[in-house]
């Protein structure tokens, strides 16, 4: 069943889906998300196969998220329906992933971002190392924390996910379990031990049995960041940076100074909107009708151009300050449907 970017296979109670495309970092292409997809499907009856483990063949990545390139480029040539497919099989693998019938783990071991988050982070054991490096950047290329990363940021403690929805802040294995985007922390060179122990005894045992880390740089708390993160919008909030002596203000504020300020204002507002649906499937489903929004919008194709192809990091959005993106725009993207939805609340999965 290897496709040559992801290797499959079956050892005792163990069935083992290893991404293999470190020239991208594990970017998930269709080709990789159908063949995952499949797997699952396969493996999802199957009494042979107790546990599934996602992992990566590369230490400097688990799943650096989406193939952004090869998304501009659908959109390119084929138009929003093309361009947002990736976005829809994506999706609707984390919503399988959250919901599959047997224990998924996930090594997030190196670098996590975006879709990668979609891939490991919805899983019932959630495994980062000392490499790990999690973070939803989308705010950077003119997108908003998408893949579950918002129904996961709106549900951190206090307004800690708001911060790093806006940032793109990235988070060590530490910050990453205190904001619920994790649940163990392991030492890499210890992997290869829990790999074996999952062919032979159940998942939760296994968990169970890891022993503790030392814990690293948590940043500030929640208590901290909340004066300035309680801003009723992007305008104020930038203001409260400013005033701010900290140097986590400070780099908070170069961060949101970088980013696209249409993605900011968006993203505010669907964090909040996150906080109120019931469940993962429902944020999808919002996520998914925002990214098709932002797609259209000519910030996107410039966002990837400035931080991906060109690399000169000077993109110009528009528009290019956040005290004039229109709020009925904002409205717009969050109540308007920009494509036809991806089914996950008025239609059964086929789980």
């Amino acid at each position: 069943m290897d496709t040559g970017l992801i290797h499959i296979n079956h050892t005792g109670r163990l069935g083992r889906i290893t991404l293999d495309r470190p020239s991208a970092l594990n970017a998930l292409n269709m080709d990789m998300l159908e063949g995952i997809d499949a797997c699952l499907c396969a493996w999802r009856d199957d009494p042979a196969i107790e546990t599934v483990l996602i992992d990566s063949a590369s230490p400097r990545a688990f799943c650096a998220g989406g193939d952004i390139r090869a998304i501009r480029k659908r959109l390119e040539t084929g138009g929003l329906e093309d361009g947002a497919m990736p976005f829809r099989y994506s999706y609707r693998l984390a919503s399988v992933l959250a919901g599959y019938p047997k224990p998924v783990v996930s090594f997030m071991d190196g670098i996590a971002m975006g879709g990668g988050i979609g891939l490991g982070g919805h899983v019932r054991h959630r495994v980062v190392t000392e490499r790990a490096i999690l973070a939803m950047p989308e705010t950077a290329i003119a997108l908003t924390p998408d893949a579950g990363g918002s129904y996961l940021l709106s549900r951190a403690p206090g307004l800690s996910g708001l911060r790093l929805a806006l940032t793109g802040g990235r988070m060590n294995a530490t910050q990453a379990i205190d904001a619920g985007l994790a649940d163990r922390m392991a030492h890499s060179s210890t992997l290869d031990a829990i790999r074996h122990a999952l062919t032979r005894q159940p998942a939760g045992r296994v968990m169970d049995s890891l022993p503790p880390c030392a814990p690293m740089d948590a940043g500030p708390d929640t208590a901290t960041i909340a004066p300035v993160y309680d801003a009723p919008d992007i305008p104020e909030l930038l203001h409260r940076l400013r005033a701010h002596p900290a140097a986590w203000a400070r780099a908070d504020l170069t961060a949101l100074e970088a980013a696209c300020p249409f993605s900011l204002c968006i993203t505010l507002a669907a964090w909040h909107a996150a906080r109120d649906l019931p469940n993962l499937d429902h944020v999808l489903e919002q996520e998914f009708q925002l990214v098709c929004h932002l797609l259209q919008r000519p910030d996107f194709t410039e966002g990837v151009r400035a931080r991906l192809i060109d690399k000169d990091n000077a993109p110009h959005w528009i528009p290019d300050r956040v005290d004039v993106v229109r709020p009925h725009e904002i409205a717009a993207c969050l109540h308007e449907h920009a494509c036809q939805p991806l089914g996950l609340v008025t239609a059964s999965l086929d789980k």
